[in-house]
């Protein structure tokens, strides 16, 4: 998988202003969170891949969850002219404020896989159904852990929509079974280094788990890290979120329970398609702003049909 070009360098050759006519193209700039994940590598490159398709040439920048790094990124995208933006925003709340900069300067948002908490500002949200998805997980890690056990819970990012939303869906679910007891939970934001670190502190406190449920893929490798160190874990059965190569991968070997594929590779092309059709239409051809994409679980049992990254054959 090649490295993403960040920020100000274009993925094309042409870093050039967007043309007058959207029919000629122009420049989409694509800004995602931390391409450092492949959740969000695979979302900027499969957007650039999709806008080169259709005529344009494309940048993909990065703000690391960080809003000035991307109210920043924004004022480059206005500077140069750029006739939409595909975002993944830093924060729900945060990134309004710079949904509306871009907006002043009449270049159309598109957001993909987080959403904001103000409708009416961008032309589409188009994000992975996150509550059914963690519906299907929660289902899933009952089967694995079985329906007493003490477990624990590594939640992403609270600035995130996302993070609350699988934590919900997932307590839907097991809240139903009386043996399951959440003896302990932390913040790790989405990050490997940080979910093996939260692991451990759990593992010091709660030495006597089951079972480990996670807000995403990194999160969940990470906690296998620990695990591992600590020689538990195979008696302790860890479920993911993202549908990611390296838990695929982990599946494969019997340390991973199963992930709950997003199909970020299908919306980030969407989100790419509608900007495409408003530009020359005025609409996106989709009736609502906020779009779900629904979650499919992979386990050892249908592992063998995932393609490429965060992607299942049909």
């Amino acid at each position: 998988m090649t490295a993403l070009t960040l920020a100000a360098p274009a993925i094309a050759a042409s870093m050039a202003p967007a043309l007058a006519a959207p029919s000629k193209g122009g420049l989409m700039s694509i800004i995602v969170n931390d391409p450092s994940n492949p959740y969000w590598l695979t979302e900027g490159k499969v957007a650039a891949a999709e806008a080169q398709k259709l005529g344009y040439t494309a940048t993909v920048g990065a703000s690391k969850g960080d809003t000035n790094t991307e109210s920043n990124l924004i004022d480059t995208a206005i500077t140069n002219r750029s006739v939409a933006i595909i975002l993944d925003p830093a924060n729900a709340s945060g990134s309004i404020g710079a949904v509306k900069k871009a907006i002043a300067a009449n270049i159309p948002v598109f957001l993909v896989n987080a959403e904001i908490n103000q409708a009416g500002l961008a032309k589409a949200q188009l994000v992975s159904n996150n509550a059914q998805g963690a519906a299907l997980g929660a289902q899933r890690w009952v089967k694995d852990v079985g329906q007493k056990a003490n477990y624990v819970e590594l939640l992403g990012s609270p600035s995130d929509n996302n993070a609350a939303t699988r934590s919900n869906g997932y307590e839907t679910v097991l809240s139903q079974y009386t043996g399951l007891v959440k003896v302990g939970s932390q913040v790790a934001n989405w990050d490997r280094t940080q979910g093996h670190d939260k692991m451990q502190n759990l593992l010091q406190a709660h030495p006597d788990i089951n079972g480990v449920i996670a807000g995403n893929d990194e999160m969940a490798l990470g906690a296998i890290s620990a695990l591992k160190e600590a020689g538990k874990l195979s008696s302790i059965k860890v479920g993911g979120f993202d549908g990611s190569p390296d838990a695929v991968a982990a599946i494969k070997a019997g340390e991973l329970q199963y992930t709950v594929l997003q199909p970020v590779a299908v919306f980030s092309a969407k989100a790419v398609d509608e900007a495409d059709s408003f530009l020359k239409t005025g609409k996106t051809g989709v009736a609502k702003e906020k779009q779900l994409f629904n979650c499919v679980l992979i386990t050892k049992a249908n592992v063998g049909d995932y393609v490429s990254a965060f992607t299942l054959k049909k």
